[in-house]
């Protein structure tokens, strides 16, 4: 023991002990008047004093306070080396960002405070655990950093920074539920490719590859070792950080032309100063949240979600935004309506045609690009005020004719030889590159509330003429993502097969992504023959005939949890026409009609191995109850408060019934009246 106790508290440094209990404090006075005195609150007084005990000075206290929250993790010293690791790239170095908008407030005579949510990576918790609290984590940060903002009364308007997959949409949702307030976001931007190498996406598949024989083990470490090239930033392809990102540049929430900025380079460390200057204005303006995210905004959100060809999981988030902006939250048949009318433009990592990495999408003009073609579309609301312009058709008027749009895409074609209207396409360009529209929604008696697919990410070999996709198999049923993955890497998933993975939703894991499954399957010769059908979701970056969200999931009785190995499933994706269906059909010998098949699933029992996974955690349990309550995923797994209220009471109003059940008492000896009575029965 006394070794233990020598070994932590190390060798006595008597100098350590020379403790003061006093100091003489900050010099100065707090520019304080008789009126300030008499009217202010005593936090805000005190707070002055907590500024210059911070080392504010006191004679510029008095400007207007902005907070710059951010997803900053880890700890970096002054030249970038590694003090203590974040959990990845996107959140490593926006430290950088939130000191660029001190200064530029500071410069502008106003006060500015920093405050910090990390957020987790779900690259490094595929397959693990740590997925269940991937998407739940999502609400818990909105609801910090709306309590941040709240807990700071005297702030004048709100910067938020953030990259990646739930950390970035957790800021929208926070900054759009501030009606009152200016807000800007500056997006984390992405990190760069590998001059010679492998992307962030292909490089999590070197397990599967190395178990087929693909690669070998020096090959994956050699690979791995690059294929982050620099230390900050999001994920090189268009998965759900690049997409988030974009998305709230779409929403006007974003500077023009900030999403997917190369991390760490100068047009990125200007952006934040930008964001500062746009703040100013927009607090001298009286320009306000409520006034940049509109139903009309969300609209034209969902318009560039299209024709970028982004992530399902903002399916998950954009309502979420819209709720705690007080918008209409879009459902299904919005979704449909605008991926029917909006074609997808960009050609980008994973969806292609050709895989461009997302740097590449931003030199090549990047949202405010996109939306000039949608403009002469007519697919764009462009009376919608945005953080820095009027209107967004004066936004993309300024973009048309300026000299960052020229250079930047210039730049392009110089260092990278690429054109980048071969990047950013003409909807005709797109449509004689067979580019199709983004996503469906399948249905079925599989799927009899609905599920969604990337359509556009379908190999296109396994696709017919036609552009339906079509499969006919048997499906093989697994209810953890691991035993899915042991039988991918052991070859018992053969090519035709329908790979079914149930009991993942939210109730069973917090819906998490499976990314591993969809990777795998991409980058092995027979995966572009096997369909994946789950009540979870998917990485932005997925590909292939991967349908989930399928509802109801399997835990609260959908049929999907029913399905058993060598079920007959029928698949059939239409990329055209957007529509598609997923319909149990035949058992053995057997088959039958999809009416048939339902009443088939109805008298069946749920999977006898279905069940919440036993490492689920009660936070995300709780979580999945109280999205359930508010309308589910289908309303962007979001906390509806009224909803939850009104469901408790009800529950509690029955519990409290069951308790007070009337029962009727014998007739009591006479001794004691003889009187029959109801009394209560507890």
């Amino acid at each position: 023991m006394k070794e233990a106790i020598r070994f932590i508290m190390g060798p006595d440094n008597v100098e350590q002990y020379q403790i003061f209990s006093h100091a003489s404090g900050p010099e100065g006075k707090l520019p304080l008047t008789a009126e300030m005195l008499m009217n202010l609150p005593s936090g805000d007084l005190f707070g002055m004093s907590q500024n210059v005990g911070m080392g504010w000075k006191p004679e510029q206290l008095l400007g207007k306070q902005i907070l710059i929250l951010s997803t900053q993790g880890g700890v970096r010293g002054e030249d970038g080396t590694p003090i203590a690791l974040g959990y990845h790239t996107g959140h490593w170095e926006v430290g950088l960002l939130v000191k660029e908008a001190a200064l530029e407030v500071s410069a502008l005579g106003g006060v500015p405070f920093a405050a910090f949510v990390s957020d987790p990576c779900d690259g490094r918790s595929q397959g693990t655990t740590g997925m269940f609290d991937s998407l739940p984590y999502r609400n818990d940060a909105a609801i910090v950093y709306r309590r941040l903002i709240r807990s700071l009364p005297t702030r004048s308007g709100v910067i938020g920074i953030g990259t990646c997959d739930k950390g970035l949409p957790a800021m929208m949702i926070a900054l759009a539920a501030m009606h009152d307030l200016p807000a800007i976001i500056v997006p984390g931007g992405v990190t760069l490719p590998p001059t010679e190498g492998e992307d962030a996406a292909k490089i999590q598949t070197i397990g599967t590859r190395f178990a087929h024989g693909q690669i070998t083990l020096d090959e994956a470490a050699d690979l791995g070792c690059r294929a982050c090239a620099t230390p900050g930033g999001g994920c090189q392809f268009l998965g759900t950080a690049a997409t988030a990102q974009v998305v709230a540049e779409a929403l006007g929430m974003s500077l023009p032309h900030s999403a997917l900025a190369p991390s760490g380079q100068q047009i990125w460390r200007d952006l934040a100063r930008q964001s500062a200057r746009a703040v100013q204005l927009m607090q001298a303006s009286g320009t306000f949240m409520r006034d940049i995210v509109t139903d009309a905004a969300i609209e034209n959100a969902m318009a560039v979600h299209a024709a970028f060809g982004g992530s399902t999981n903002l399916l998950l988030h954009i309502p979420a935004v819209a709720h705690a902006a007080k918008c209409r939250i879009p459902d299904v048949a919005d979704w449909n309506r605008v991926n029917r009318a909006d074609p997808r433009l960009v050609s980008v990592l994973p969806n292609g045609p050709e895989h461009h990495p997302t740097i590449r999408v931003f030199m090549a003009g990047g949202v405010p690009e996109v939306m000039l073609h949608l403009r002469k579309l007519g697919l764009l609301n462009l009376n919608v005020r945005t953080v820095a312009f009027d209107s967004l058709a004066d936004q993309l008027d300024w973009w048309e004719h300026s000299e960052r749009r020229r250079e930047i895409r210039k730049r392009l074609l110089e260092s990278d030889g690429i054109d980048p209207d071969r990047i950013i396409m003409s909807p005709q360009l797109a449509t004689a590159r067979g580019l199709t529209s983004t996503v469906t929604f399948p249905v079925g008696n599989l799927a009899p509330e609905g599920s969604v697919i990337k359509s556009t990410a379908i190999d296109p070999e396994v696709v017919g003429e036609d552009g339906v996709y079509r499969h006919l198999g048997q499906a093989k049923v697994f209810t953890t993502e691991k035993a899915a993955i042991r039988a991918i890497k052991n070859g018992h998933i053969k090519e035709g097969d329908i790979l079914v993975l149930i009991g993942r939703g939210p109730s069973g894991t917090g819906m998490e992504e499976t990314y591993q499954l969809t990777s795998a399957l991409k980058h092995l010769p027979f995966g572009k023959h096997v369909t994946l059908l789950t009540d979870a979701r998917f990485s932005g970056v997925s590909t292939g005939a991967c349908i989930g969200h399928i509802g109801p999931e399997a835990l609260a009785g959908g049929p999907i949890g029913k399905v058993r190995d060598g079920d007959w499933i029928n698949v059939r994706i239409d990329r055209n026409n957007l529509d598609g269906s997923i319909q149990f059909i035949g058992q053995g010998e057997e088959r039958f009609s999809p009416e048939t098949g339902a009443a088939i699933l109805a008298a069946r029992a749920l999977h006898p191995e279905l069940a919440p996974d036993p490492a689920l955690p009660d936070d995300t349990r709780l979580w999945a109850a109280l999205q359930a309550a508010s309308g589910g995923t289908w309303r962007g797994s979001i906390y509806d408060v009224d909803r939850i209220v009104d469901t408790l009471r009800a529950g509690m109003e029955a519990l409290n019934a069951d308790k007070l059940v009337p029962v009727k008492i014998e007739d009591t000896p006479a001794d004691s009246g003889g009187n029959s009575s109801l009394k209560d029965h507890r």
